[in-house]
């Protein structure tokens, strides 16, 4: 799969969250990087300040983006075939928008449980 190809996986992973969720979005940039984690076994990683842990003072002051990086090349390797791609990239970019609002991997491990069974992921 080609990296545009790809990014756009990502953009509608992000379009299809809930506007409840999509509208709480704050100071977060998501990536895709070609390659595969530095571990191999990544397939995303959250980088910043949760949330539930920005003070009041967060917004009163310039600061960088949250960022999270998609691993491309982990994915595709993960994923086997090209249609496994798209429903790996949904629940990747969820997983790591839960941990932007602040949920912990036991936290993200329910929802995703919860969205399995809603057919969402």
């Amino acid at each position: 799969m080609d990296n545009k190809e790809f990014e756009n996986l990502i953009t509608l992973a992000v379009e299809a969250l809930p506007d409840t969720i999509k509208n709480k979005l704050s100071n977060v940039e998501i990536v895709m990087e070609p390659g595969e984690s530095p571990n191999n076994s990544l397939f995303g990683l959250y980088h910043g300040v949760s949330q539930l842990k920005r003070g009041s003072s967060y917004g009163m002051n310039p600061v960088l983006p949250d960022k999270i990086t998609i691993y491309k090349g982990t994915i595709e390797r993960f994923a086997g075939s090209e249609d496994k791609i798209p429903a790996l990239v949904r629940r990747v970019v969820w997983h790591e928008i839960g941990h932007h609002f602040g949920f912990d991997e036991d936290g993200i491990r329910k929802l995703e449980e919860k969205w399995a069974k809603e057919g969402k992921i």
